[in-house]
């Protein structure tokens, strides 16, 4: 199958919303929420996009994904993912990858671009020349035996207010940044709206990165 051609759905899973698009069309938000299952998810993503033409499909999936099946439940949506077969209930191909990680994939302009996903939690993903490497830095420790995630997310936002989550996203960027020596840093998600500033070889992502992520993944 020469799958470079072909069109297809991607599916953005979050835990306020799915953000749902196929090739060539507009993007589309369907409410999603803490109680939305596996099932829920297949059965919006249907109705949704029901007369539209794709003959593969693309998920975004928050959390942890491994051999094209998530590893663990989700912590802000429903239960039922890490069993649940996907492709038989699209009846088409389906590549799922961490949320995180298509957003990279879809940010990518070569060299090594560091995706960092300031929402509810922290997602993270290293893309090497066009090679996406999902990562889970998010409950790694930082400070005063907590973790990036716990400074990183809302929680952080809310403890620590504005000004001092902006302090701690810049001391974590340039951290990781040297770290994993990433040319460029993308920062993506709900929160990335609220830095004010970037560095040099930092920048704020686009809405559509993930849509283009998920089309990459069929290439």
């Amino acid at each position: 199958m020469k799958t470079a051609a072909n069109k297809i759905l991607v599916i953005d899973v979050g835990g306020t919303n799915l953000k749902i698009r196929a090739t060539g069309g507009r993007p589309i938000k369907v409410p999603s929420g803490p109680k939305m299952t596996a099932a829920q998810m297949v059965a919006a993503a249907k109705e949704v996009s029901a007369g539209w033409q794709f003959d593969a499909v693309s998920i975004g999936y928050p959390g942890p994904v491994k051999n094209n099946q998530p590893m663990l439940e989700p912590h802000n949506l429903g239960g039922g993912w890490v069993k649940y077969n996907f492709k038989k209930a699209f009846g088409c191909p389906v590549k799922i990858i961490n949320d995180a990680a298509m957003q990279a994939l879809g940010s990518h302009a070569g060299g090594r671009t560091l995706f960092l996903g300031l929402g509810t939690g922290l997602g993270s993903a290293l893309v090497i020349d066009g090679n996406v490497l999902p990562l889970e830095l998010a409950h790694l420790p930082y400070k005063k035996d907590r973790t990036y995630e716990e400074y990183l997310g809302n929680e952080g936002l809310h403890e620590h207010g504005k000004k001092k989550w902006r302090e701690h996203v810049a001391d974590v960027v340039q951290l990781l940044k040297a770290a994993l020596l990433a040319d460029r840093v993308v920062l993506g998600g709900g929160n990335a709206r609220l830095v004010k500033t970037f560095p040099p070889g930092v920048e704020a992502g686009k809405n559509t990165n993930a849509f283009i992520g998920g089309q990459r993944l069929w290439k």
